[in-house]
């Protein structure tokens, strides 16, 4: 419970620190659509988690709001984003959380709700959306052995 209680308060307090700087840097539509579409994305893909909440916290809290302010990509950058991303999510989604105890049965359907979410943007074309999928998509690659 006390586990449960920890990521629900730690996922509010991002989005609340993400929308509040976004809305001082005017740029709080962009900032909350990555933080949406990045946690969305995570919860069927999972992916690599930090050392602390903290830490999490405040580099979650940073990609949300400065990734979409400074970047924007359209065209063939932003294809390329899309299908990166999609490549990601075809040979290493799902990569869930020792914690999160998901049965094995689940896996080919996380990874359709995975690849089906990233292949949207090739529809919808949003900057945001691709870059966003494409952080997540990073934190799912499993750069260290497991043992």
């Amino acid at each position: 419970m006390q586990y449960s209680l920890n990521i629900i308060l730690n996922t509010l307090l991002m989005l609340v620190s993400s929308a509040v700087i976004g809305w001082f840097i005017n740029n709080l539509t962009a900032t909350l659509l990555f933080f949406v579409s990045f946690s969305f994305l995570r919860v069927c893909s999972g992916g690599f988690h930090l050392r602390t909440a903290t830490a999490c916290n405040i580099v979650t809290t940073l990609l949300c709001v400065l990734i979409p302010f400074f970047l924007h990509f359209s065209g063939s950058k932003l294809l390329l984003i899309n299908a990166t991303s999609l490549i990601i999510m075809i040979f290493f989604a799902p990569n869930p959380d020792k914690n999160a105890q998901i049965p094995l049965h689940w896996y080919p359907g996380l990874k359709a709700a995975s690849i089906a979410i990233v292949s949207l943007n090739f529809f919808i074309g949003s900057s945001v959306f691709g870059l966003a999928f494409l952080v997540q998509s990073l934190t799912v690659i499993p750069w260290r052995r497991r043992y």
